[in-house]
């Protein structure tokens, strides 16, 4: 959505992002940057589903093409992985242990949802499994 000054909004998971055409940087570089940031500063954390392409490119008033370009690049960077139909979600970010039990819940959680679990369903699971002996 844009305002009176150009800037664009689009929000994933609570994060708003921002993108002003009017600024030296190309519009895919801002997104591109910001949510690289986001990642980093765990605003956006392993397993977050970002919007369709075409839909954040509806809401940023952007080209598909252009966010899709975004996509490729932060899945070469590692910082989402694409899994076909099921879209493109944050990915593990870290190394050693997290890292490893990030991907394991990013496992579990895409089985969850294929099941047909709800989200306290699938989290009550864990808790259940962490607090057996």
């Amino acid at each position: 959505m844009g305002d009176a000054t150009g800037v664009r909004r689009a929000s994933i998971a609570g994060v708003t992002f921002e993108v002003d055409a009017r600024l030296t940087d190309p519009v895919s570089e801002q997104l591109r940057v910001q949510i690289i940031a986001a990642v980093q500063h765990g605003d956006l954390v392993a397993g977050t589903r970002l919007p369709a392409v075409r839909r954040l490119a509806e809401e940023l008033s952007l080209a598909a093409n252009t966010v899709a370009k975004v996509y490729r690049e932060l899945e070469r960077d590692e910082f989402v992985v694409t899994q076909g139909r099921n879209g493109t979600s944050v990915a593990p970010q870290g190394t050693g242990p997290t890292r490893q039990a990030q991907l394991a819940a990013a496992v579990y959680a895409a089985r969850a949802r294929e099941l047909g679990l709800s989200e306290a369903e699938a989290l009550a699971i864990v808790t259940a499994t962490l607090s057996a002996p």
